[in-house]
């Protein structure tokens, strides 16, 4: 690619138009504040929307702007927001649910797309999740293909899509003794419960149906490429802004926040990980800025001049990466000055990598005191929550334990080479010294601040007020602590 390093990446951009599936969601969100605010020439941005009840795409839309994330846009171009156009869809329904004059429009207008839509859930179906992860992949492929003028198709994978091998490398693993083509077949003809009943099976070295049918998709996409400029992204877990455009900016509870909130309110006691396996993460921002230089890395060429598939490892390398016991330590540290607002207890969680110590301490530490508190709720004639709580914690805990008590190592060669290669100009919105730069302690202060202000709504100007409560809540816990020491000794020294 010659002179690559020395385009103009907002040029690149600049009078294209630009596709993108999941695009109300985390990244969806974010890559389309992203490529109005670097990218001020862009034609339009087309968002792939299902409608909700109550809601049309339309309304979603507006929703979605009015989200915290667009303030710095609102303020310095809020007339951009005209080229967000939502396109009436679904990812899970064949052919991506387009209507005919969309698809025609499209092929048309269209010379890049973003497909980021999936289902994240770890515990989905077998079918739903071949439908919205892998046929899904393929329809847009196929929709790419009636493109005039497509230059890049870039889809957003997972790291851990590659789960079953040590060392992950920016390359294809094709998926052996699987076919994408017969499994969507498959789950086209074969009934739900007929297919639950085979899927530990069929899925089999995958954990979950999320890793499998993204896995698979990597396939699509690598069959794809021989006629189409594709690129595939695996971000790790990803958490929330360093700082472009908001510091700590998240729009939900996924990945460390979740476990930071719950363990910040007291509720959560106890989880099963490997305190010395080293976090897999990177920062919303980082990730965003990788998909915007990845698909005008790969449009620079076209496919007769480079047909190969481009990879990118999106994970912070070990010099950044720290164990899980230390990140849990250094969370705690920042509820406790940052405490919230719903503490029923003190701040703590035990660390198990022992699945059986690990459902002892569930039924000891969650469950019993959730049977205990609902009780109490239903007596003073209010509605019981624990437990119904603590048995979602607990299954989200039994579908990551894979993840957390693993080691991976991803090498990131073609992911660092893509920014050390940027020119003077493109380092201005898109350069990484931050992924050098950043500590970790700061990323989760801001996101539990982020936490409180916009998913949870609370004061951050009662701090005080709740410092004082935590620190009530330290000492009813070291009271009967002490309270059960001396029980446990009065029992055992009646019985000499």
């Amino acid at each position: 690619m010659t002179g690559d390093a020395d385009t103009f990446i907002p040029t690149f951009y600049s009078h294209r138009s630009v596709f993108i599936t999941g695009g109300t969601g985390f990244l969806g969100k974010a890559l389309c504040e992203k490529l109005l605010r670097s990218c001020p020439d862009i034609e339009e941005i087309y968002l792939l929307i299902r409608p909700k009840k109550g809601l049309t795409i339309t309304d979603r839309v507006k929703k979605m702007l009015n989200n915290k994330l667009f303030d710095l846009l609102r303020r310095e171009r809020p007339t951009s927001f005209e080229k967000i156009i939502p396109i009436s869809g679904n990812v899970s329904i064949k052919d991506l649910g387009l209507l005919p004059e969309d698809r025609k429009m499209l092929s048309e207008k269209v010379s890049i797309i973003f497909h980021v839509a999936a289902s994240v859930r770890f515990d989905e179906s077998l079918k739903d999740a071949i439908f919205t992860n892998l046929r899904s992949t393929r329809d847009v492929c196929i929709l790419a293909q009636s493109m005039k003028n497509i230059v890049a198709l870039v889809y957003v994978s997972s790291a851990f899509t590659q789960c079953d091998k040590p060392v992950v490398d920016e390359v294809f693993y094709p998926l052996e003794n699987v076919d994408w083509k017969k499994t969507i077949h498959t789950a086209e003809k074969i009934d739900n419960e007929i297919l639950k009943v085979f899927t530990a099976k069929y899925i089999h070295p995958m954990p979950n149906t999320y890793v499998f049918t993204k896995r698979l998709a990597e396939n699509v996409i690598n069959d794809f490429s021989e006629s189409l400029p594709c690129v595939i992204i695996r971000p790790s877990i990803v958490v929330p802004s360093i700082s472009d455009p908001i510091p700590g900016w998240l729009d939900n509870f996924n990945g460390p926040m979740g476990l930071l909130v719950g363990g910040g309110t007291g509720i959560l006691r106890v989880v099963h990980l490997d305190a010395n396996v080293f976090s897999d993460f990177i920062p919303i921002d980082i990730v965003i800025k990788v998909m915007i230089i990845a698909a005008w890395k790969r449009g620079m060429k076209n496919t007769s001049e480079d047909n190969s598939l481009h990879i990118y490892n999106c994970f912070i390398n070990n010099t950044k990466s720290i164990s899980l016991r230390k990140l849990i330590r250094e969370s705690f540290r920042v509820v406790y000055d940052i405490p919230l607002e719903q503490t029923i207890w003190k701040p703590h969680t035990i660390m198990t990598n022992s699945g059986l110590v690990y459902y002892i301490l569930v039924l000891v530490l969650h469950i019993v005191p959730a049977l205990f508190i609902d009780t109490v709720l239903k007596i003073l004639r209010l509605r019981p929550m624990l437990l119904k709580l603590q048995r979602r914690i607990y299954m989200s805990n039994c579908a990551l334990s894979f993840f957390v008590t693993h080691f991976w190592q991803f090498n990131t060669t073609n992911l660092i080479n893509i920014f050390e290669n940027l020119s003077a100009a493109n380092e201005k919105d898109f350069e990484y010294n931050n992924i050098l730069n950043f500590d970790t302690e700061e990323i989760l202060r801001r996101g539990i601040i982020s936490t409180k202000l916009y998913l949870l709504n609370e004061d951050m100007s009662r701090l005080e007020q709740l410092r004082r409560y935590r620190k009530k809540m330290d000492w009813l816990h070291k009271s009967i602590k002490l309270f059960f020491v001396i029980m446990l000794c009065y029992i055992l020294y009646s019985r000499l």
